[in-house]
């Protein structure tokens, strides 16, 4: 794939921020500008950026509805009523379930879970699920990371008995369900002053503010952090604002003392040795655990998170992995299938979107072929397969770009649809596939910008390696976590070479392992480009060429930099 390179622009207001940054925080003007970048004007908000502290949580009173939820839930409590705790079969709901339920269970016993099947049921609040909340005496139930599209759902509970607590992070449509209580910012009449939140997220300021009520001190929350900063990072929301706060103190309880269902997690992922990551969480353990409810049913991911025996949860876990690796065989074979379809599309060239269907394929899997399909082609995907009587599927999206609106644009044709901006869920009569692709498609065209269109890399700033030394690399560490809104910075460099011992590596020898030089300071920079073998010819050459690449440390030598190769441009 050829990449554009975009280097960003820094602005005059934000040259002026950095460089008195630079004067007050003593540290690389380089990063002061992607402080500046960030938003980050004070070197008191770069402290706070650089050590972000809980105390620094927003009450959660703030939050609309909070007061009335936690009354429910403390009155359901003083009567002894049979309370349900109800998620999606996801990362960010079957975190955002054991989170709640290991909380409210140190102080509550009458207290159950579920999780509705992806197969049988399908997605958010289901009658199914409500008929088994009344056929267990359940009077009040707690909902996460869905239900705020649950009108018809939460109606017919209402009808049996049964209130309903609904905490989520997904837009709501104009009529919102007659739940007891609402908790989600992204509310029309929202008062919180942070909107972002994971469901978890939700979930967590939930139990924060039932904990105020009750006089339990906030150091009995922070156990549960680890939970959080798995859906924080596994549902891509902003790693700025709260859920800064909320994913570093969560990755710090994840490194020192992580939950028994989680410990089992890393140690099957090969990772109890490693400090672990962001990206450790997004490639590794979110996969694993969204794993069980893609082949079998997400409750088996709560019964492993919630689960206090480390054997049992190493046995758990182990299943949990077999469930991954049926999902890799199956996103690989499905990707395959995908790609020849999209390859015979009439016009693909033209076309701003893809929209494919396939009766047989696997509805666990959709969501990972629309990603993988959007990373091949770099433009919104929609991957729909059928269930029971109706085309199901999922959308996702390239950088930029609103599925989510492209998506309620066609709102007459589905039977149902929420999400992100970009990635979403929907359903529709099998019919109406054909008049959803043609709308579909018209409307990204429409609204798709040219840059949305194409591979690019953002290039955060232009370096040499003479820049790159011990005391930049701690500093640049501080940026941690990253994520959007906080993207791990990608830097350039021109007219490096090949210091003469640049090799092609792996299995296939499909990665070229460098040792390059610039030509302003004599450092000796190793680098790794994966996938990129088919540059090493020009890079053997002796010509030189230009980088660009992330900073990480060497996980085979503890403290030693490695370029991370994103792109490899012959000098023009």
């Amino acid at each position: 794939m050829t990449h554009t390179w975009n280097y960003l622009p820094i602005t005059p207001e934000e040259e002026e921020v950095s460089q008195r940054l630079t004067h007050e925080l003593g540290i690389s003007p380089i990063l002061c500008r992607l402080l500046a970048q960030r938003g980050i004007k004070s070197a008191a908000a770069a402290r706070k950026f650089f050590r972000p502290q809980l105390p620094d949580l927003h009450d959660p009173f703030l939050m609309k509805d909070m007061d009335v939820a936690v009354e429910r839930l403390n009155r359901a409590m003083g009567r002894k009523e049979r309370i349900l705790i109800y998620g999606d079969y996801d990362v960010d709901g079957t975190t955002a379930v054991a989170l709640v339920y290991k909380f409210i269970q140190q102080f509550y016993s009458n207290i159950d879970y579920y999780i509705p099947d992806r197969y049988n049921e399908g997605y958010g609040v289901t009658t199914t699920g409500v008929d088994y909340a009344a056929s267990t005496g359940v009077g009040l139930v707690i909902v996460l990371d869905c239900g705020i599209k649950a009108v018809d759902e939460i109606a017919y509970a209402k009808s049996k008995g049964i209130d309903f607590i609904i905490c989520d992070h997904h837009v709501p449509d104009s009529v919102l369900p007659q739940a007891v209580a609402i908790l989600n910012a992204k509310r029309e009449d929202n008062t919180y002053p942070y909107e972002h939140l994971s469901g978890c997220g939700v979930g967590f300021k939930f139990m924060q503010a039932f904990a105020l009520s009750n006089g339990i001190e906030f150091h009995h929350l922070i156990p549960l952090l680890d939970l959080v900063a798995v859906s924080v990072a596994s549902d891509i929301v902003p790693i700025m604002g709260e859920n800064r706060i909320l994913a570093y103190h969560g990755l710090k309880q994840i490194n020192s003392n992580p939950s028994v269902g989680l410990k089992a997690i890393i140690d099957v992922c090969g990772l109890s040795d490693k400090e672990i990551t962001v990206g450790d969480i997004v490639f590794k353990i979110g996969p694993r655990i969204n794993a069980s409810g893609r082949i079998q049913n997400g409750k088996e991911a709560v019964d492993l998170l919630t689960e206090k025996d480390f054997s049992l949860a190493l046995e758990k876990a182990g299943q949990i992995n077999q469930y991954n690796e049926t999902r890799k065989d199956l996103d690989k074979s499905m990707t395959e299938e995908a790609n020849r379809i999209v390859a015979q599309l009439d016009g693909l060239d033209q076309r701003r979107s893809i929209v494919i269907f396939n009766e047989a394929w696997h509805k666990g899997v959709i969501g990972i072929v629309a990603s993988r399909l959007t990373e091949i082609y770099y433009r919104p995907a929609v991957v729909l397969t059928r269930t029971n009587d109706l085309a199901t599927g999922s959308a996702r999206s390239v950088s930029g770009f609103d599925v989510y609106k492209a998506i309620e644009h066609c709102r007459d044709l589905l039977e149902n649809f929420g999400g992100h901006t970009y990635a979403a869920g929907l359903s529709m009569k099998a019919e109406n596939v054909p008049a959803f692709t043609k709308r579909f498609e018209a409307y990204v065209a429409q609204h798709i910008l040219p840059e949305q269109t194409s591979a690019v890399i953002d290039i955060h700033a232009e370096i040499d390696f003479k820049d790159i030394t011990n005391r930049f690399f701690l500093d640049l560490k501080k940026f941690n976590p990253f994520g959007p809104e906080n993207i791990k910075p990608i830097f350039c460099t021109h007219h490096v070479y090949d210091y003469g011992t640049s090799k092609v590596v792996g299995r296939e020898q499909e990665h070229i392992k460098l040792e390059l030089v610039d030509n302003k300071s004599n450092n000796v920079m190793n680098g790794i480009a994966f996938g990129q073998s088919s540059h090493v010819r020009f890079i053997k050459s002796k010509q030189s060429f230009d980088i660009c690449y992330t900073i990480e440390e060497n996980t085979h030598k503890r403290g030693e930099v490695q370029l991370q190769i994103e792109d490899i441009k012959p000098n023009s």
